[in-house]
């Protein structure tokens, strides 16, 4: 999976409260609307990895990505009823070339668990990413209340990669 889960390596048992569109500012400590912010989606991962309970608790997650057409087709899992932007259109997408230089991209919901990514700058995607800013906004939900996860579909070096 992308974005915290990536970088947690598989670490079993643990759970993400991804970004919920509250974007934290440049020179802020905290996002202004910290209070409670991550609690309620960390409360039913909880529910659901500690005691087992058979609710949908866990955000919707990247799964898959296909190219095609000079679009990009995000499949997610843990959906639930489905998928939906808030506060108007999707944000917080970039779709890049074989240039790997990525640019903000249109996004929309296809289907109960697909998001098509495209822009003119970019005729022929190779990779997406989702929130994937130093203080992202986003604004794509499952219907049943949960954040999707960030993520990147790329592996191409981050600029905080070691020097080989």
């Amino acid at each position: 999976e992308g974005g915290q889960h990536h970088l947690r390596g598989g670490i079993p048992q643990r759970g993400v409260a991804p970004p919920d569109g509250r974007a934290q500012h440049a020179g802020e400590v905290a996002p202004r609307a910290a209070v409670g912010a991550g609690q309620p989606a960390l409360a039913l991962a909880a529910r659901v990895i500690a005691y087992g309970e058979r609710i949908n608790g866990l955000s919707p997650a990247y799964d898959s990505v296909q190219f095609q057409g000079g679009k990009a087709i995000v499949e997610f899992k843990r959906v639930g009823s489905g998928l939906e932007a808030r506060d108007g259109e999707l944000t917080g997408f970039a779709i890049a070339g074989s240039d790997r230089k990525f640019v903000w991209a249109k996004a929309e919901i296809v289907g109960r668990d697909k998001v098509a990514v495209s822009s003119p700058e970019v005729p022929n995607p190779v990779a997406v990413r989702y929130g994937w800013a130093d203080y992202p906004v986003v604004n794509l939900w499952s219907k049943d209340g949960l954040p999707a996860s960030p993520f990147r579909t790329d592996d191409f070096p981050m600029v905080t990669a070691p020097k080989k």
